[in-house]
């Protein structure tokens, strides 16, 4: 017979054929509890597909990241990778601290740093622009404020493409 024929999928290929942000929410769910197991605070994921993609996971301590933490958060997540395999094709796992320039992964992250100055890349054009940089005055699970350039701008956190601190050094 000539006709179309369903194909079935397994639930982890479901998940390979995921958006990126569905795949960072996986990823993210899958990594979180083997970081912390270690005692590590869990910061945050960035992963850029493509030929050789990058996962770059941040962890950090009280006491500071040092590299033997980096190596064996490493260890730990790459035990974890192998045995659910969540993405397809080749990667290069980064494990590092977040450092000074520190990420911003979603509302709880902004609540924790009001006050600090960041900079902030849009998804899309918001009051005409699509960057700022400034203090972070207010943030709240639907909404992210930022005082650049003396005038306040009250961002939809779902216009948040990438935050990070901007400590002036």
């Amino acid at each position: 017979m000539g006709g179309p024929r369903a194909r079935f999928f397994r639930f982890w290929e479901v998940e390979k054929l995921a958006e990126p942000a569905t795949l960072d929410h996986h990823l993210d769910q899958l990594l979180r509890p083997a970081v912390e197991g270690l005692g590590y605070e869990w910061v945050g994921l960035e992963y850029h597909g493509g030929g050789n993609g990058t996962l770059r996971v941040y962890i950090d301590n009280p006491d500071g990241v040092t590299v033997d933490d980096c190596a064996r958060a490493s260890r730990q997540i790459s035990s974890v990778l192998d045995v659910e395999d969540p993405i397809q094709g080749a990667y290069t796992l980064e494990v590092s601290s977040p450092g000074v320039f520190r990420p911003l992964f979603g509302a709880e992250d902004f609540k924790r740093f009001l006050g600090e100055r960041i900079k902030v890349t849009l998804g899309a054009e918001f009051e005409s622009r699509r960057r700022l940089k400034g203090v972070l005055v207010g943030a709240d699970d639907a909404t992210v404020s930022v005082l650049a350039d003396g005038e306040q701008y009250d961002v939809p956190v779902g216009l948040v493409s990438k935050a990070n601190l901007d400590p002036e050094l």
